[in-house]
């Protein structure tokens, strides 16, 4: 079984999204809605991988020609792929293909990160190959919005403090690192660093409420209700309860 297949099978729940433990998982009940689990993404561990360089786009992340799926399933090996591998298929030096990054889950990136279209591909693939947190200088607002989406934290700190972070990686391939999403912290080997969590994105994975289209499904009910008493809404377009 591939990674991606194992993390497609141990993480699918009411929303098709990430998976977390009993103590992890907010249930939303509502009239007219099913019981939905959402993960309350407080803290997120795991040993790092480096994407160093600046301005890193959403093409680079995933090529366009990789898009043109009818789901998401598969899109994990295609992450990076022109920068892991040249026009014969052949491997290119990228961390992505280091087999010493192969278990790794915190992406440490630069300045940027997911500039570019507002393609929404480009976590899905970072969080198939295996990515469940990422910590970065800065990132384009749409990207840090869509791994929102999926659950996957984005939190920055100053370039010294990255870049530090970055050699330690290499140097530490199997160090863990433990991310406080809440207390806004990163912890590797010695050090604990003040890192920032915009302050919606952090409340929304702590409070347990960034699957929105979970939420949406879970408040079915509210939703027609509402959908009946606004004049410009017709009823055919109101769907029936499941």
């Amino acid at each position: 079984m591939s990674r991606e297949d194992e993390r497609s099978e141990s993480s699918e729940n009411a929303s098709g999204q990430m998976p977390a433990s009993d103590a992890e998982v907010r249930e939303v009940r509502t009239d007219g809605g099913g019981e939905v689990e959402i993960p309350e993404v407080n803290y997120v561990a795991g040993s790092g991988v480096p994407i160093r360089g600046n301005d890193i786009d959403t093409d680079q992340i995933i090529p366009a020609r990789f898009m043109k799926v009818v789901t998401f399933d598969g899109l994990g090996e295609f992450a990076f792929f022109d920068l892991r591998f040249d026009d014969d298929d052949n491997q290119k030096e990228h961390p992505f293909n280091e087999e010493r990054y192969q278990d790794s889950s915190v992406l440490v990136v630069n300045s940027n990160f997911g500039c570019g279209s507002s393609r929404e591909h480009a976590p899905q693939a970072l969080m198939r190959w295996g990515i469940d947190a990422i910590i970065g200088e800065s990132f384009a607002e749409i990207f840090a919005g869509n791994c929102l989406a999926l659950g996957i934290p984005t939190v920055t700190a100053d370039s010294e403090t990255i870049e530090a972070l970055q050699d330690w990686v290499d140097a530490n391939p199997d160090g863990e690192i433990d991310i406080d999403v809440e207390a806004e912290t990163v912890t590797y080997g010695d050090e604990t660093i003040d890192v920032t969590v915009d302050d919606a994105q952090r409340k929304a994975l702590v409070d347990g409420v960034w699957d929105t289209t979970a939420l949406m499904k879970s408040n079915a009910g509210a939703v027609r209700d509402k959908a009946r008493e606004l004049p410009y809404v017709d009823d055919a377009a109101i769907p029936e309860a499941e």
